[in-house]
């Protein structure tokens, strides 16, 4: 019974989170477009989650999350400006992703080297660098949102491509998906994997074993600042321009779906399905009370709670084993 729990309790959650709303939100909820709605507005946390499962398996942190995908935005307006006044093309487009995950992945790898050669715990770096990666992006864009060219870019995150369809989602949908299979296969079957749950269970034992830690961790952390630069382009498909204010407290999000999800943040624990699942029950959360018009202010708290429960039930069954 315990490992069911272990292994469906996000599901569990979601379900019951999912049958509440049912009851109490109005018929509008269960309507198929909201269900893609849901489906997409958990997109852009579902792939940051993916990037977070990877560093919070390794017993790390990373705080600057937010800020990142608002530098994403910003690099990706950037990019897409050298269209000019005509529309950006799939070249353009895709260089401008490039640029994104490029930039947000090179700030990951200055997470990972400050945390890894200079010993300093990753709750510290990554909220200094929080604030220095907010104010490159306020920089960049003179502290004013970046307008960008039409590009295909922009479609990514449309609810419903094809109107009144029931096969039709958002491809941003379709992007988390794939990044999800192929982390989940990277985590299962790679060495890389193996590396990252043994230096997460314990760090002294994996330096024991050989494995070279600090190596390991720039990959670790340059790979969750690759996720974010995705996650950065679909925020910016949400906006269609560069925004550098954008994704404040974003990372507060991103962490509670990889606890909710089973993530340990002592390390070690944590899945890919969990973490998609903690992203899609923070959708729903969302999205429900938004229907049911309860304000802002009441969700904020709500979802701290449930943080704070998630992490206590955690730290109970680590007491437990």
């Amino acid at each position: 019974m315990k490992k069911i729990l272990d292994g469906f309790g996000p599901f569990l959650g979601l379900i019951c989170v999912y049958l509440l709303f049912l009851v109490a939100a109005p018929e509008s909820f269960h309507s198929l477009y909201n269900t893609k709605t849901i489906l997409t507005q958990a997109v852009i946390f579902g792939i940051g989650a993916l990037g977070m499962t990877v560093i919070i398996l390794a017993a790390g942190i990373d705080l600057s999350v937010g800020s990142l995908v608002a530098l994403g935005t910003v690099v990706t307006a950037l990019t897409l400006q050298g269209a000019g006044e005509e529309a950006a093309g799939p070249g353009l487009s895709l260089l401008a992703v490039g640029a994104a995950v490029a930039v947000c992945a090179l700030c990951g790898l200055v997470n990972g080297a400050l945390t890894a050669y200079l010993r300093i715990v990753p709750f510290i770096v990554t909220l200094g660098t929080m604030q220095i990666v907010r104010g490159l992006a306020k920089g960049m864009a003179d502290q004013t949102t970046v307008s960008a060219p039409e590009s295909p870019l922009n479609g990514l995150m449309v609810v419903e491509p094809t109107a009144d369809a029931w096969w039709s989602f958002a491809p941003g949908l379709w992007v988390l998906l794939l990044l999800a299979v192929l982390l989940w296969a990277v985590l299962q079957y790679t060495v890389f994997g193996r590396y990252v749950k043994a230096i997460g269970s314990s760090e002294a034992t994996a330096r024991l074993c050989g494995i070279q830690v600090e190596r390991v961790r720039l990959y670790i952390y340059s790979l969750g600042g690759a996720f974010m630069g995705v996650a950065s382009v679909m925020q910016f498909s949400n906006l269609t321009l560069g925004d550098p204010t954008a994704a404040g407290g974003m990372e507060l999000d991103i962490i509670a779906a990889v606890v909710i999800g089973g993530g340990s943040l002592s390390g070690g624990k944590g899945s890919v399905a969990g973490s998609v699942t903690g992203a899609l029950l923070m959708a729903v959360l969302r999205n429900g009370c938004n229907l049911v018009g309860i304000p802002n202010y009441v969700q904020n708290i709500v979802i701290g709670a449930i943080i704070i429960a998630a992490v206590g039930m955690d730290r109970l069954r680590t007491k437990a084993n």
